[in-house]
């Protein structure tokens, strides 16, 4: 991994974030930037966990979820995060996929409700 810094704007750019988002993930110790004077500059590590972040996101877990799993990686290591992670996708999945069985009966019960509508009009 390169040692190069990134300032804010390049950090916003590269994981199409708004200012806003990033602005809120270092105000709840998400992100921990390097500060010189008023500009941020981001390091490897930062962008890792920017990395990190997002993925947990797109997975859905929260914020707080991510932040505590993060939190496990500076306390007690590699190992134990991972140890965390699999608790943290096994309780995700569960979830995700009662999601997924709520939206396929969804579906259902609209494609239904379409083509009954359909042969009354």
């Amino acid at each position: 991994m390169s040692d190069r810094r990134l300032t804010f704007k390049e950090m916003c750019a590269q994981f199409d974030v708004t200012p806003r988002t990033l602005r809120y993930y270092e105000y709840i110790e998400l992100l921990a930037p390097e500060k010189e004077g008023r500009s941020r500059y981001y390091t490897p590590r930062e962008v890792a966990r920017m990395t990190l972040i997002l993925r947990g996101r797109k997975y859905g877990f929260s914020l707080e979820e991510i932040r505590q799993w993060l939190l496990i990686y500076e306390e007690k290591g590699t190992q134990a995060q991972a140890q965390a992670f699999v608790e943290l996708a096994d309780r995700q999945l569960v979830a995700l996929e009662e999601q997924k069985r709520e939206l396929e009966k969804a579906i259902g019960e609209l494609k239904e409700l379409r083509a009954e509508t359909m042969k009354d009009a």
